[in-house]
């Protein structure tokens, strides 16, 4: 019994460790996590259990193909965080929250798997096999699937549907983005 104790003890002191690293690092970046500590601790606990699984931090509320290229998309944080933030105030496990969600101004509501289904990875992954091909003996169009935002601070560009709620580089807010190009 005291075996069982020290272990779930030690897993305790684990979460509780990469909990306050992984806060910190929201924070700095302009991001935070949920504010019900419990509930996202619980979060960092599947997090934890995925990593000694598959070797990395796939998303604990989705199914990983124990597959890291496989899983790119949903290795935390996973790429629909910012959209989810900007849609529904919180990412798909509700592990990120919104600055309106973190200032209790907005409940967090229902969030739909923006994740395609699996044949329809395969296929863009096929697709995305065939245009670097093409792009290697043909000259680039100028067409991108997606619109190209630009912070008007320190210049960092990305390729999404919006712009990010903070600047990776520099910490500046979605508002200070602008259409590129």
């Amino acid at each position: 019994m005291k075996e069982e104790e020290a272990a779930e003890e030690g897993i305790s002191e684990e979460v509780d460790k990469v909990y306050r690293r992984l806060n910190d690092q929201a924070e700095k970046s302009g991001y935070h996590l949920n504010p019900d500590v419990e509930f996202t601790k619980d979060l960092v606990w599947g997090l934890l259990a995925n990593e000694k699984r598959y070797g990395y931090w796939s998303c604990p509320c989705r199914l990983s193909a124990n597959n890291k290229e496989e899983d790119l998309d949903i290795i935390c944080p996973c790429y629909y965080r910012d959209p989810d933030l900007n849609d529904y105030g919180a990412c798909y496990c509700a592990l990120y929250v919104s600055d309106e969600v973190f200032r209790g101004e907005r409940e967090i509501e229902s969030i739909p798997e923006r994740r395609p289904p699996h044949e329809q990875r395969e296929t863009s992954r096929a697709e995305e096999r065939k245009r670097a091909e093409m792009m290697e003996t043909m000259e680039f169009t100028g067409e991108l699937s997606k619109p190209v935002w630009r912070c008007k601070v320190c210049g960092y560009l990305c390729a999404m549907d919006e712009p990010p709620g903070v600047c990776p580089i520099c910490k500046a807010r979605k508002e200070r983005f602008e259409r590129f190009m």
